[in-house]
């Protein structure tokens, strides 16, 4: 998922440079939204991996 997200930040860096700002702006609202799912589910693992702790 942050591979997506880094895919869109290009694009829309791309765009940006090129002029296009409505495909810039909507690749970056899309590369921002996948930063977040993936950052709210790397933490959602690692709690949840520091709550299951080791079994002996």
């Amino acid at each position: 998922m942050l591979r997506w997200a880094l895919i869109f930040l290009v694009v829309a860096l791309v765009a940006a440079v090129l002029g296009f700002g409505g495909i810039a702006a909507g690749a970056a609202g899309i590369a921002k939204i996948l930063f977040f799912i993936f950052i709210v589910l790397a933490v959602l693992v690692a709690v949840g991996h520091a709550l299951r702790g080791r079994t002996p």
